[in-house]
């Protein structure tokens, strides 16, 4: 049967995992968008609705629609239908979780699939990325691999994209904090400092393989141990209040560690299981509690998935 119509779920994603800047991100379970894309008698690529923030209804605007607009033109012959995109989106942009991310992985997903499945998980992500750079003018992978692959990822490459799939650690949750706080990826950036001392160079990279080996060996001690960031984290988390609050706290009511989810403003901390995330979200809430600023506060477990189907026809 020719599907017509497929509902799924898209995922938020937590890149730039401590010492990963770039490079690193993971899939989050309990945060996501949902988004519907339909098979149409007019060709082309249009925004049928948007529910849950205003994003761009113009197709070369709108981060979903540039991303199929990018994988039907490097389709060999592109089909005589086209497609409507529906989102409704419940991860707030800017939010640091990827919620450009989603859209794109999400769409260029869901596109696949009705069309038949003409390329790849791994070749999809080249597409979405496009859609990140309609977001914040640069073609980055480290959201939208995890987000279409699941688990956690590592972007070998940049040109062209290359990405590897990594294990996650037995039982992971993730309690992530999102003060509702804009922070834009261009202003993120721009603090960065354009040269690294090289000793904190040479402690990035040793974390970057360390973390990548625990993960291999579902070491926690050694998962723990490497989510430490020598470059970027030091002058980006000026930009969110009570962060270091937050990370030590977290670590004390029994959190592997943490850091700054994508270009913030969320925090991210993982731990070994469930009940030990819920503790640290409880301890993380009574800190932003005397803060006038309101926030979310999200567990979730690993998402070994990506994206998902809910429903199709």
């Amino acid at each position: 049967m020719e599907l017509r119509e497929i509902e799924i779920f898209a995922p938020a994603t937590i890149a730039n995992i401590s010492c990963g800047f770039d490079v690193l991100g993971c899939c989050l379970d309990s945060i996501g968008d949902t988004m519907i894309l339909r098979k149409t008698s007019e060709t082309g690529v249009r925004i049928g609705k948007i529910i849950g923030e205003e994003l761009p209804m113009d197709p070369k605007k709108n981060v979903a629609s540039v991303a199929v607009m990018a994988m039907l033109k490097a389709l060999k012959v592109e089909p005589n239908y086209g497609f409507e995109i529906e989102i409704h989106k419940n991860i707030k942009p800017g939010s640091g979780v990827g919620s450009s991310a989603a859209s794109g992985a999400g769409a260029v997903f869901a596109a696949n699939e009705l069309m038949g499945k003409p390329f790849s998980k791994h070749e999809l992500i080249p597409f979405a990325a496009e859609g990140e750079r309609a977001a914040c003018g640069a073609p980055i992978a480290d959201n939208v691999a995890p987000a279409l692959l699941g688990g956690f990822t590592l972007v070998k490459e940049t040109d062209p994209i290359k990405v590897l799939e990594l294990p996650s650690i037995n039982g992971l949750y993730a309690t992530i904090i999102h003060p509702q706080i804009e922070i834009k990826t261009s202003i993120s950036r721009d603090i960065l400092p354009q040269t690294v001392n090289i000793n904190d160079a040479v402690k990035q990279w040793a974390n970057v393989g360390a973390l990548i080996h625990a993960l291999h060996m579902n070491d926690h001690a050694l998962f723990a141990d490497s989510l430490k960031d020598y470059i970027v984290e030091p002058h980006r988390s000026k930009l969110i209040p009570k962060f270091e609050q937050v990370i030590k706290s977290a670590i004390n009511a029994g959190a592997l560690g943490g850091g700054i989810s994508g270009s913030g403003p969320s925090i991210f901390t993982f731990s070994k299981n469930l009940e030990t995330a819920e503790n640290v979200s409880l301890t993380i809430k009574d800190i932003y509690k005397n803060t006038n600023i309101p926030y979310h506060v999200y567990v979730s477990k690993i998402n070994d998935q990506g994206v998902k189907i809910l429903k199709q026809s």
